[in-house]
């Protein structure tokens, strides 16, 4: 299978995501590197590009310039698509090109900086028949599809709870005053847009909650605020959930949780019994049930679904984690894209989050800010 060819906007010196991105997207040596615009200074993209091996004539200075160039070059030599890794207020206007002139784009949550500029990208993606895939990592975690999996076979029965929540602690303080801190643009309405911690991390919730439950949330009551004094964005929220199949939940996002690193957790209960899964316990999935004791899987055993080891990359008991998930949705990408070129069917096993996905997302942003701030008809006084 020959590799396909990545360009990259953003991901440059000092930016995490960007490392990230290009570790996930390279360890299964179905995606190389080719071309990038790294920052929006010249000088940084161009050192940043030089770093990771490439010539100088494949290093632009801006998007649009690489997106242009990209496609006057023989198709033997252009990039097959584009990684976007750039704050939420650039990830629209360079996807949109990219479409247009015949990539496939892979974008970093939340897919857009408001919900028009979802709806207008997702009609986009419809048009040009080009496929998105949005980097809802979780999703891409084995036991998280193994959860899944069961949930849709029944083993549960019909769900009736969903508690999803998402602890943070590294906005306890204000440390988006610290030169150098990515917290900057993730706490500057500006940049990131209308939700502060729901957009960075109580998308991740919802799109975990839905994708494993296989329910969409179809109304919300919510509470949202900014904790830390002088912060624009909100740091701390809350939502209660009622999906469309009959499911109601409760879904926590919070980056003022003080010690917490990233406790990202779900449970989901049915008429049976019901299952968690914790981010900081990934290879796990516990099982429990009213009759019997408490069941624990683990990745890498001959007792998991088809889905589940297709995702798997070690045996049991060698730990896999975030580099590994973030993987499994590149790997699925490049297998869809080279299916589609092929014109074969793709497995049901190869899924990742797509423009719907990101839709959803912006949605829920939308109805979180709307109904988070509306304290004049949800909230009851205490009776005394």
């Amino acid at each position: 299978m020959q590799r396909l060819k990545m360009g990259m906007i953003g991901g440059g010196r000092g930016a995490f995501i960007g490392a990230i991105h290009r570790a996930a997207a390279l360890m299964d040596n179905q995606i190389e590197l080719v071309c990038g615009c790294f920052s929006s200074k010249a000088e940084v993209s161009l050192a940043s590009g030089r770093d990771l091996g490439l010539s100088d004539d494949r290093i632009y200075t801006t998007y649009e310039e690489m997106i242009r160039r990209e496609c006057a070059l023989d198709p033997a030599q252009r990039m097959d698509f584009v990684s976007i890794v750039t704050p939420n207020q650039l990830h629209f206007a360079p996807a949109m090109m990219a479409l247009e002139q015949g990539f496939d784009v892979v974008l970093d949550k939340p897919m857009t900086f408001s919900l028009e500029e979802a709806y207008q990208l997702k009609a986009k993606v419809e048009q040009t028949g080009r496929i998105l895939a949005l980097t809802h990592t979780y999703s891409g975690y084995p036991m998280v599809k193994e959860a899944r999996f069961r949930v849709a076979r029944g083993d549960f029965g019909r769900i009736r709870k969903i508690y999803v929540e998402y602890p943070q602690g590294w906005l306890s303080t204000r440390v988006e005053l610290q030169a150098g801190s990515n917290a900057g643009w993730r706490t500057d309405p500006k940049r990131s847009g209308k939700a502060g911690a729901m957009g960075d991390i109580g998308t991740h919730a919802l799109q975990l909650a839905e994708y494993v439950a296989s329910q969409r949330c179809t109304s919300l009551c919510a509470d949202l605020q900014a904790v830390v004094e002088g912060r624009l964005l909100d740091d701390d929220g809350a939502a209660l959930l009622r999906f469309d199949g009959g499911a109601s939940g409760v879904l926590i996002a919070t980056q003022v949780a003080a010690g917490e690193e990233n406790a990202l957790n779900i449970r989901v209960y049915g008429e049976k019994g019901g299952l968690q899964w914790s981010q900081m316990d990934p290879n796990a999935l516990y099982l429990r049930w009213p009759d019997r004791p408490m069941e624990v899987l683990h990745t890498g055993n001959g007792y998991m679904s088809a889905v589940a080891q297709i995702n798997t990359r070690t045996p049991g008991g060698h730990p896999e984690g975030y580099i590994e998930a973030f993987a499994n949705l590149y790997r699925n990408f490049a297998r869809t894209v080279q299916a589609k070129r092929r014109g074969e069917k793709v497995p049901d096993e190869v899924d990742f989050p797509t423009v719907e996905d990101g839709v959803r997302g912006m949605q829920f942003i939308e109805t979180m800010v709307r109904a988070g701030y509306d304290n004049d008809h949800k909230w009851v006084d205490w009776v005394k």
